[in-house]
């Protein structure tokens, strides 16, 4: 009996650091470093009881932070994503690192030099040069039948509009409407229903389109702002004038 309640001691007094139930995820020194993954780890554990050991980023773990796998933040000037080996646990952390309160606890962290990082990562791309000499009657119906589900986009639609939104003349009165159309796929909240062949990525499977998504080609978005540079402007009045 001795020798088993020792045995029973000995294991106790043993340290769980190194638990074999510990999920093990390897971190990259850059991101261990700053601070990040010893804030997001504990909150994860404490919300689903699930332990994960951080361990460095060339040993053997059943999921890692690398610059590939399934995007989930992004910061300083990286990309970084997760790859796991299927265990339930990492696809849970996963899921929970995509969640809101999972981007919410990444963009709440700020290292002590002042590096934070965001849970944004889809980047669509920026499409600097768009010509107006699309087709001008296309953009009128691609106009209409895409962007005036919100927008009025003139007399034929101007029922149809939502209060909230502005109409294609009140944008067209604005300095850097061109702009504002070549770019729209970056401006909430279109992100999250805009695809663009070419341009943006593909939505996120766990985050679909809230309504019918608005998908359209580089030509069709050409013909739209083509249209729009003949819409006559609302007048918005002068500038205002900041003292």
């Amino acid at each position: 009996m001795r020798r088993i309640l020792g045995a029973l001691a000995c294991l106790v007094l043993l340290p769980n650091t190194l638990g074999a139930e510990d999920l093990r995820l390897a971190v990259p020194e850059a991101l261990e470093a700053s601070g990040l993954a010893s804030y997001i780890v504990p909150r994860f554990s404490l919300k689903t009881s699930v332990r994960i050991s951080r361990v460095g980023a060339g040993a053997e773990a059943e999921m890692r932070f690398t610059d590939g796998g399934t995007a989930v933040f992004r910061g300083p000037e990286q990309r970084w994503g997760l790859e796991h080996d299927g265990d339930p646990r990492a696809v849970r952390f996963l899921d929970w690192l995509k969640s809101d309160v999972g981007k919410r606890t990444i963009e709440s962290f700020k290292a002590e030099d002042g590096t934070t990082y965001s849970a944004a990562v889809t980047q669509a791309k920026v499409m600097q040069e768009v010509s107006f000499d699309g087709d001008r009657r296309k953009g009128e119906v691609l106009s209409l039948s895409l962007c005036g589900r919100c927008h009025v986009i003139n007399e034929s639609n101007r029922m149809n509009g939502m209060e909230s939104t502005p109409s294609f003349r009140v944008l067209r009165g604005l300095q850097d409407w061109d702009q504002r159309f070549a770019n729209f796929h970056l401006l909430n909240p279109h992100p999250s229903f805009t695809q663009i062949d070419g341009v943006t990525d593909p939505f996120d499977p766990t985050l679909p389109s809230p309504i019918v998504p608005v998908e359209l080609t580089v030509d069709d978005l050409e013909a739209i702002l083509a249209y729009v540079s003949g819409v006559v402007p609302a007048d918005l009045g002068a500038p205002l004038q900041l003292q």
